[in-house]
């Protein structure tokens, strides 16, 4: 098991796009799954990617664009599967 470092964009473009929500879900999926050690949840001012089309949000230093209702799809997908 390996922990995966997921670091939210809370920079105002992002905070807009629903940064807020986006913390939210991942922080009630760490919990809901258990993976308070598996996942590394963190917040980060902007990444300098505020034209992309959602909140921008690193995976291990990867970056993906996340919208709000696309949140859980995402952890369960992208997150978790790196958890392995």
């Amino acid at each position: 098991k390996t922990m995966v470092k997921v670091t939210v964009c809370i920079g105002s473009s992002c905070h807009i796009k629903g940064a807020r929500q986006v913390v939210e879900e991942f922080q009630r999926l760490i919990a809901e799954n258990n993976l308070k050690g598996e996942v590394d949840l963190g917040g980060t001012f902007c990444v300098g990617r505020c034209n992309e089309d959602g909140v921008s949000v690193l995976v291990d230093d990867e970056y993906y664009a996340v919208k709000p209702e696309e949140a859980t799809d995402f952890f369960n997908e992208i997150v978790v599967r790196l958890i392995g």
